[in-house]
């Protein structure tokens, strides 16, 4: 009887039931990682903060008007992030410059109004911009190749290089134009002390 109902049943068998606890547990661990990562990048975001606590505040737009009433050059788009000039990786990220968000542009003779970023509005004063040039990454963000404005100027004893992206990229060229082109310096290692080198030949 019994195996005639196996029969019957065409050797089908019923379907294991799924282990709810280590799936849940599975669930929980990869939960908990992410939540590792986020804290990391949040710890390290706040000691590079801390390494650059000595970058001065940013200088305030011009009191009064709005500056883009007499503005040669506008531009809106995006603010990708700031980095020391010439390394696009070496993110700054005191004094708000590294949040990216929607900014507006406007080049007047007072310099380079930046407005709406996580910084606030700032200026970046005439005598203290150094040019532009087409680029396509900064602060870890990879463009398309010149699809990135990137203004190099100064501030307190740093060199550095602020990415933006217009809405309309062939805006890009005439802001260069305007600026100045600017080629930053190739980096190199730090040289090697002279005492290593005859340290080495001694041995």
């Amino acid at each position: 009887m019994n195996a005639a109902l196996v029969l019957a049943d065409g050797g089908r068998t019923s379907q294991e039931v799924t282990d709810w606890g280590a799936r849940v547990a599975w669930i929980i661990g990869i939960l908990l990682f992410l939540a590792l990562v986020y804290w990391l990048m949040r710890e390290g975001w706040k000691w590079r903060a801390t390494l650059q606590g000595d970058l001065p505040e940013l200088p305030a737009p011009p009191a009064g008007d709005d500056p883009a009433a007499g503005a040669r050059l506008t531009l809106t788009g995006r603010y990708h992030g700031s980095t020391t000039a010439g390394r696009w990786l070496d993110r700054i990220v005191a004094r708000g410059l590294g949040v990216r968000s929607r900014v507006r542009l406007d080049l007047t003779d007072a310099g380079v109004t930046v407005r709406g970023t996580g910084a606030g509005d700032f200026l970046i004063p005439a005598e203290r911009l150094r040019g532009a040039r087409l680029d396509k990454g900064i602060a870890g963000k990879v463009l398309t190749e010149g699809g990135l404005l990137v203004i190099t100027w100064e501030h307190g004893d740093r060199l550095l290089d602020s990415g933006f992206r217009s809405d309309t990229a062939a805006e890009h060229t005439a802001w260069v134009d305007a600026l100045g082109s600017y080629t930053p310096p190739a980096w190199e290692p730090d040289p090697v002390p002279a005492q290593h080198h005859s340290e080495e030949g001694a041995r």
